[in-house]
């Protein structure tokens, strides 16, 4: 897979494109890109993603705080163990969002040499979303590509959606995002310095350094799976302000006690995957009474935690 940071330097021909944000690649838009990597293939033709960054929806609504499931290039990579041969991430900006449908679509067939255009059922873009799936046709008669509308797809009957799976994730309901999303849900981040306090105590701990513009699951204990030179190492995760020793800070921090592991991980790059919410995050009247809460957190992730040689 290439990852492009624009169209400027592309001329592809007879490409099969799908156009979104895409953010946490959940299983509504894995049918959708697999569709288009099934379809494209079948053609001898490249499988193209058109996404965006910064998400349309920070620059036209203002949005603040931690927002996305997955960093830019995190969703990349999902995208590439799908199968799609390109993925360009275009600076999405006020100058972008005035483009018409025309415009844009013009500049994706001049530098895409798109054959096929693939959709969800709701898509739209262009200013004020004017690029409906009818107008998209209508321009594709004139471009020269097809569209494809994939359906929407659900599970129980809901809508699979990034804007629901977000929520999941900010309540702490980890194994419903998962469901939602396919896999579980992921934070990555180097290994910083903390105060050292966990070690002092017997359970070491890796303090995360994370990307503050995605969401972190609700403040609480967690079962979860650290990975580490390519291999998972069952984990106990804390997110949250720890009351029992600090008092003043509004800033929740991420740490991780890998369980039966014991190697040095300072400045090293740490992926955490979150299997069950455990308890909330609670003040303890003492170190020792925390520790013996620390101890039943690790029991009740190793009951949960799937079987790691």
């Amino acid at each position: 897979m290439q990852h492009h940071d624009a169209l400027d330097h592309l001329s592809l021909k007879h490409t099969w494109v799908s156009i979104g944000s895409f953010d946490g690649v959940h299983r509504g838009h894995q049918a959708i890109l697999q569709y288009l990597v099934q379809h494209a293939h079948a053609a001898g033709a490249p499988a193209v993603v058109v996404t965006f960054f910064p998400h349309p929806a920070i620059v036209l609504r203002g949005l603040q705080g931690p927002f996305y499931l997955t960093p830019p290039d995190e969703r990349a990579e999902l995208m590439a163990d799908l199968g799609v041969d390109h993925v360009v991430t275009l600076q999405f900006n006020r100058e972008l969002s005035a483009y018409s449908a025309e415009d844009f679509m013009t500049l994706l067939s001049n530098h895409l040499g798109l054959s096929n255009l693939v959709v969800g059922y709701d898509f739209a873009l262009g200013r004020g979303r004017q690029g409906d799936i009818h107008t998209l046709r209508y321009l594709g008669e004139g471009l020269g590509y097809d569209v494809d509308v994939i359906k929407p797809a659900t599970i129980n009957g809901q809508l699979i959606s990034s804007t629901r799976i977000r929520d999941l994730i900010t309540q702490g309901n980890v194994q419903d995002a998962a469901a939602l999303l396919g896999r579980w849900y992921r934070l990555a981040g180097r290994v910083v310095h903390g105060d050292g306090r966990g070690r002092q105590i017997g359970i070491p701990t890796a303090n995360l350094s994370i990307w503050n513009e995605q969401i972190l699951p609700a403040r609480g204990v967690y079962a979860a799976l650290a990975w580490i030179h390519q291999r998972p190492a069952p984990a106990v995760i804390n997110i949250g302000l720890r009351p029992t020793f600090e008092t003043n800070t509004t800033m929740a921090k991420v740490e991780a006690h890998l369980l039966d592991f014991d190697e040095d991980l300072y400045g090293m790059e740490l992926r955490l995957e979150f299997i069950k919410y455990l308890r909330q995050e609670q003040r303890f009247p003492s170190a020792r009474a925390l520790l013996d809460q620390i101890h039943i957190d690790i029991q009740n992730a190793r009951e949960v935690l799937p079987y790691v040689p």
